[in-house]
């Protein structure tokens, strides 16, 4: 599950990292939060990665339950969020859902075979706690995957080796969609996305 390196991730993880932390109890409900994410991610890839389709359909409940969406799109779009409709917002939000999905249900096909840790420790960090976690292939390589969840126990940005931000990832690939179309224009990137993801032909 390995993400692109970003300048904008390095800032809003600084900005996480310089805040006071301190630790939660085990039992936290953030940690189950990520628990019942990793547990259908581990059901979705029993029998082996499978067509990214399937994999779409098996994890989209559980992405849906655990992440902030909404949050998240509207951190990803920024100081044009307040000038979309309700319509608007709606729609870059569904676009915004369907696309993470597509993505993390692609990622994981690289995640057969391997293991979910979760660190049954708890950091706050200002109004948000972080559950750390470890993504091992197959093949043993791994990663450090942080989950940021908000006060409602919902995920809103996911940190790989602590310092790269999915929300900050999403806003610069936003970016010029956004300048260039506005609301319509991200909703057309973020679809043809998602589009080009699932029309892909498997890797041999």
């Amino acid at each position: 599950m390995r993400l692109t390196r970003r300048p904008a991730a390095v800032l809003i993880a600084a900005t996480l990292l310089f805040v006071p932390v301190r630790s939660w109890a085990a039992d936290d409900p953030a940690v189950q939060t990520v628990r019942d994410l990793y547990a259908a991610f581990s059901a979705a890839l029993k029998d082996g990665p499978g067509p990214l389709p399937a994999r779409v359909a098996a994890v989209g409940p559980a992405l849906d339950k655990a992440f902030d969406f909404p949050a998240m799109t509207r951190i990803a779009v920024g100081s044009k969020w307040s000038s979309f409709t309700p319509e608007q917002q709606a729609a870059v939000t569904e676009a915004f859902k369907r696309s993470l999905t597509v993505t993390y249900a692609n990622r994981l096909a690289r995640a057969a075979g391997g293991r979910f840790d979760v660190t049954p420790k708890v950091e706050e960090r200002g109004a948000q706690r972080v559950v750390a976690t470890r993504v091992t292939t197959a093949d043993g390589d791994d990663s450090e995957v942080d989950f940021v969840v908000n006060a409602g126990n919902r995920i809103q940005d996911v940190l790989l080796n602590g310092d790269v931000s999915e929300v900050a990832a999403q806003r610069t690939a936003l970016s010029a969609p956004l300048k260039s179309g506005g609301a319509d224009g991200a909703v057309k990137f973020l679809r043809q996305r998602a589009d080009g993801m699932l029309a892909a032909k498997p890797t041999p």
